[in-house]
């Protein structure tokens, strides 16, 4: 099926808005979009391809500036355009390294020195952009300023002089929109690899509780319906984390994007009793544990993880319930110790408390809750437990081929594991 014509138009009270021109159906792929640019964070760095963000183990890297790093010559080759002036950059700021939202405005500014159209611009181009810049509270601004100066010193070598730039490009404008309209590219796990502008998506408004979600292929965006939508109805997807209460949400939206949300689920502040259930003294001593933990790089560093969630999880047992937000961030991280420590028996008994709060705060079509019982299934494989397994990769595909659709990698890769576990099931 042909993705929805989709059209920009006038939102109430919102500025521009998108909606489709046809009926929608729930798990359709409405919009399929290039980045304008992208850069992988510096949590994954060096351990993905720069082009197509696919994880490798043997990467080769740019001989000239010895970071970016690409799965063969053909990635190579395709990223030279982005990568060619950057690479200077990058080899005389060493040992240094720009922050994520800085390499990425100095893809911006390339860009735009190159006056390529994209077609990521089809219906809303990088000037088109807003930037809030009236609204941003005076901390935000400050450092948005301090990382104008860093950019300015990241592109010395290729910009000796900002000021004689042409007037499009001005540096402090280009951080006010990526704060507010770049998107953070996760891969297949949902796990977070890249930030990147794509601006005909940045026409979608937020809702807490949207009719479509995002989800990648690669360094491709894809947006899809998630409930059925009428002709002229508004698309929106979540601007943030739902994993949080609503004095929270409010909070970050606010900050980031400058408007307060009266979404239904705020005004009745829904679910936020559950949210945070159990002893308030507990959760906050989880909620500052869970929010101390770095991305492990190393066996040993995980180890720590693991001992501090197993610690805190003991110690909580009876005072915070599973539905407690930060006990459940807590069961996610002990969970993704256990897996990178191959702990699988450990990892299942962790994964398997979080799937009835997942089901409670991620109800109808969520990628999150998919990719979560994704994960359980393929621990219960690994523990032989076939019959659950297949159920739980079930519930995972009823989701995901509407959050993600039939063709996407993820799914092809849940295809597979179902019907291996359906082959053994037969013999058994």
């Amino acid at each position: 099926m042909e993705p929805a014509p989709l059209e920009r138009f006038p939102s109430p009270g919102k500025g521009s808005g998108l909606r489709s021109r046809r009926r929608v159906r729930p798990g359709e792929l409405l919009y399929r979009a290039e980045p304008f640019a992208y850069v992988v964070t510096k949590e994954q760095l060096g351990r993905l391809c720069e082009r197509c963000l696919r994880r490798n183990e043997h990467l080769h890297r740019c001989s000239q500036c010895k970071v970016a790093k690409y799965c063969g010559k053909s990635c190579q080759k395709e990223a030279w355009l982005d990568h060619k002036q950057e690479c200077r950059c990058l080899k005389s700021i060493e040992p240094n390294f720009p922050p994520d939202s800085v390499r990425l405005a100095g893809r911006i500014v390339f860009k735009l020195l190159r006056q390529s159209t994209c077609l990521s611009e089809r219906l809303y181009s990088f000037s088109d952009l807003q930037s809030n810049i009236e609204q941003l509270s005076e901390e935000m601004k400050d450092g948005l300023r301090h990382l104008t100066q860093t950019l300015q010193l990241y592109l010395k070598t290729e910009i000796q002089d900002a000021s004689h730039l042409p007037p499009a490009i001005d540096f402090f404008q280009i951080f006010t929109k990526v704060t507010c309209n770049c998107f953070t590219i996760s891969n297949g796990e949902m796990q977070d690899v890249g930030v990147g502008l794509y601006p005909s998506m940045s026409l979608l408004n937020h809702s807490c509780d949207p009719n479509c979600v995002i989800v990648f292929e690669g360094y491709q965006l894809l947006l899809r319906s998630v409930r059925e939508i009428q002709i002229g109805e508004e698309l929106t997807i979540s601007y943030i984390e739902s994993l949080m209460p609503t004095s929270e949400r409010q909070k970050q939206l606010m900050r980031q994007y400058c408007f307060e949300c009266d979404c239904l689920l705020c005004k009745n502040q829904e679910k936020d009793a559950e949210k945070l259930a159990g002893e308030e003294h507990a959760w906050k001593e989880v909620r500052d544990a869970v929010n101390k933990v770095r991305y492990p790089k190393s066996k040993e560093e995980w180890e720590q993880v693991l001992a501090r969630c197993q610690n805190l999880l003991s110690s909580n047992m009876g005072r915070l319930p599973d539905t407690n937000i930060y006990q459940l961030k807590m069961l996610d991280c002990a969970m993704d110790a256990c897996i990178n420590l191959e702990s699988w028996e450990e990892a299942l008994y962790y994964g398997s408390r979080t799937l009835g709060p997942y089901r409670l705060y991620y109800p109808g079509f969520h990628p999150l809750r998919a990719v979560q019982l994704m994960r359980v299934g393929k621990l219960q494989y690994s523990q032989d437990m076939f019959p659950q397994a297949l159920e739980t990769l079930k519930q995972a595909y009823n989701i995901m081929k509407v959050t993600h659709g039939t063709d996407h990698s993820l799914v092809q890769a849940l295809m597979e594991i179902k019907e291996e576990c359906e082959a053994i099931m037969r013999t058994q």
